[in-house]
């Protein structure tokens, strides 16, 4: 059975999806908890809004922190059981990568390709993280363009939504904004 709830946090309502195997899927906060229902709907037709059991609320947590800032929620998020049933290969060897990439760090797709062992692939890498149903447990804001340029983000609010998040990690990492302008 596939179920999904919205929950608060600093950035606005998120949303999650489950099955028995895991999340299935994450939401960023859309304009208001209203649109953020309204999306889980459309991207998982077949889920019923339920409650959450022990292992969904702790990754409801781990979400919550990171979006507050809480620097201890990356290895939280690590421990989130992810359904995976329905991602592609490909996909999942780029989101194993990008999952590994520490707080108030960031890689390029064409590093990310060349962890893959194919270094002409930073535009499927691209699309892979375009395709990331776990964000922000899957940190493919994380990810940027081979000149450091933020590039598309396919999650509500686009490139001022991955801004935010990365400004939010460099805050909890101890970074000073200056550090991260080179980024955007």
């Amino acid at each position: 059975m596939l179920q999904f709830a919205c929950f608060d946090t600093a950035l606005g309502c998120c949303g999650i999806a489950w099955s028995e195997q895991g999340i299935k899927g994450s939401q960023l906060p859309e304009e208001n908890a209203g649109l953020t229902r309204e999306r889980m709907r459309v991207r998982f037709r077949a889920a019923i809004e339920g409650e959450p059991n022990a292992q969904v609320l702790r990754a409801i947590d781990a979400i919550q922190r990171l979006l507050a800032g809480d620097p201890t929620a990356q290895a939280d998020l690590l421990d989130v059981q992810l359904d995976q049933s329905e991602v592609a290969e490909f996909n999942l060897n780029v989101h194993a990568i990008t999952r590994q990439i520490p707080l108030g760090q960031t890689m390029t797709y064409g590093e990310i390709a060349r962890r893959l062992g194919q270094p002409g692939a930073a535009r499927a890498v691209g699309r892979a993280e375009g395709d990331n149903p776990f964000a922000p447990i899957v940190p493919c804001h994380r990810v940027l363009g081979s000149n450091g340029y933020s590039g598309g983000f396919s999650a509500p609010g686009g490139a001022q939504t991955k801004q935010k998040l990365l400004a939010i990690e460099a805050a909890a990492t101890g970074q000073m904004a200056a550090e991260q302008q080179a980024l955007f």
